[in-house]
């Protein structure tokens, strides 16, 4: 499971500016965009993990998350469910500061990013903490109950 809250990450990635400039992936053009994250997703699913990312948007997007929409096939093409949620929709769920990923419910990884979107020097935290990891693997749920399938979702 992954959540990712922020509305803009590391814009100063080169394949965010180019999209800026008018760049578009190519879902027909697979060794442009496949990548080793896509191997991993491949391969976890294949032996039957389930893989879920949700995102949680303010409206109107910003450009970056319109840029993650963008290229979300290829995170499906891989295997991963992908949902997004309005942040208007989350004002009643107690959510955990940070964006996470949680490991077969039993660990956790927050990712504390600056002020601009850059990955902190010390930007990975884990926990095997089961309180930790149960508060994100429910607010996870909670998020993924009310969020939109990639499919369904149109950003405004």
């Amino acid at each position: 499971m992954h959540l990712e809250m922020r509305d803009g990450y590391m814009l100063d990635d080169p394949e965010f500016i180019a999209w800026q400039q008018g760049k578009r992936p190519n879902p027909a053009d697979r060794s442009s965009w496949w990548g080793g994250w896509h191997d991993a997703v491949r391969d976890a699913v294949a032996r039957g993990v389930v893989v879920r990312r949700a995102r949680i948007v303010s409206e109107p997007v910003s450009d970056y998350v319109r840029y993650e929409y963008d290229g979300t096939f290829t995170n499906i093409a891989a295997g991963e469910l992908v949902r997004w949620l309005p942040r208007r929709k989350v004002t009643d769920l107690a959510l955990p500061g940070t964006d996470f990923w949680v490991f077969d419910d039993a660990q956790a990884l927050f990712h504390h990013f600056t002020g601009d979107g850059q990955l902190d020097e010390d930007g990975r935290e884990y926990t095997d903490d089961p309180a930790r990891v149960k508060l994100c693997a429910d607010a996870f749920e909670a998020v993924w109950q009310r969020a939109i399938p990639h499919e369904e979702y149109r950003p405004r």
